[in-house]
């Protein structure tokens, strides 16, 4: 697996859906769209979107 990092390209608002995917082996769409839907549900997605991106360093 690889390291939790945003990268410099495949980013669409700031890296964190394609980090998260880089690193578990998934999909980048597939995660995205996750993340989309569950934006629909009620709770705290995307303050933790937020702190995700605070949070992961970006690619050197």
């Amino acid at each position: 697996m690889n390291n939790l990092v945003r990268p410099r390209n495949g980013a669409v608002i700031a890296g964190v859906c394609a980090a998260l995917a880089n690193r578990f082996g998934l999909s980048a769409n597939i995660v995205r769209l996750i993340a989309v839907l569950s934006i629909l549900l009620p709770g705290p997605q995307v303050i933790i979107y937020i702190i995700l991106w605070v949070l992961i360093p970006k690619e050197a």
